[in-house]
C-alpha cells in the first residue's frame, strides 16, 4: 500500500504503467515468499523440543511462543529467532513504509493547491491508521510473549486475538470511510434507523 501510494501522489502519470498487474502479482510474491521463508523454521524448531508433561495451550490460538512455552528444554534458540524474525518485520516493514511516506510529504508539500494537498494527505491518513491498527496489538503480542514474564495469560490471550480480530475489523471501515459511495449509504443506513425508531 505504501508503494501504492508513492507512485500515486509522487508520479501519478506513471501509476498505470509502474503499477501493471505483473508488477502487483510480483511484489504479492515477494510478501509471500518473506513470510514462508520467515515461519517456515518455526515448526522445525518445535519439532526438536521434548514435550514430557502439560499439552495445552493457554491460547485461543496455536502460537510459537505458546507452544514453544510448553517444552521442557531449553528454548533459548526458539525465543531468539522469535523475537528476531518479530522486530526484523516490524522494523523492516516501518523503515519502508516510513521512507515512501517522507518521500509522499516530500511531494505534497511540494504541491501548490492546498486542496491537492488535503486530498493527498487524506488518501495516505486511511494507509496510517490500518498501519497502526495492525502493528501496534502485533507488537505488544509479541513482545509481551516474550519479555513480559509477569503478564498474566488472559493478557496474553486478549492481545493476541486483538492482533488477530482488529486489524482485518476496522481495514474495510477505515478504508470504506474515503469511498463517498459507501459513506453515504452508511449514513442513509444510521440515519434511516433513526427514522423507524422514532
Amino acid at each position: 500500500m505504501a508503494f501504492d501510494r508513492f507512485v500515486a501522489i509522487c508520479i501519478p502519470l506513471h501509476y498505470s504503467t509502474i503499477l501493471t498487474s505483473s508488477m502487483v502479482i510480483k511484489l504479492g510474491l515477494v510478501g509471500l515468499s518473506r513470510a514462508l521463508f520467515m515461519v517456515l523454521p518455526c515448526p522445525l524448531l518445535i519439532k526438536r523440543l521434548p514435550y514430557y508433561t502439560n499439552y495445552v495451550i493457554h491460547h485461543a490460538y496455536c502460537e510459537h511462543m505458546a507452544v514453544v512455552k510448553l517444552a521442557s528444554a531449553n528454548t533459548l534458540i526458539n525465543r531468539a529467532y522469535g523475537i528476531s524474525v518479530a522486530l526484523l518485520v516490524i522494523v523492516l516493514d516501518l523503515l519502508l513504509i516510513a521512507t515512501s511516506y517522507v518521500k509522499i510529504l516530500q511531494a505534497v508539500f511540494r504541491l501548490s493547491s492546498q486542496n491537492a494537498r488535503c486530498k493527498a494527505l487524506g488518501t495516505c491518513a486511511a494507509h496510517v491508521c490500518t498501519i497502526l491498527a495492525f502493528y501496534t496489538p502485533a507488537l505488544f503480542s509479541f513482545l509481551t510473549h516474550r519479555i513480559g514474564k509477569n503478564v498474566s495469560p488472559s493478557v496474553h490471550i486478549i492481545l493476541s486475538s486483538l492482533y488477530l480480530l482488529v486489524p482485518p475489523t476496522v481495514n474495510p471501515l477505515v478504508y470504506g470511510i474515503k469511498t463517498k459511495q459507501i459513506r453515504d449509504r452508511v449514513l442513509s443506513l444510521f440515519s434511516h434507523l433513526k427514522i423507524t425508531e422514532y
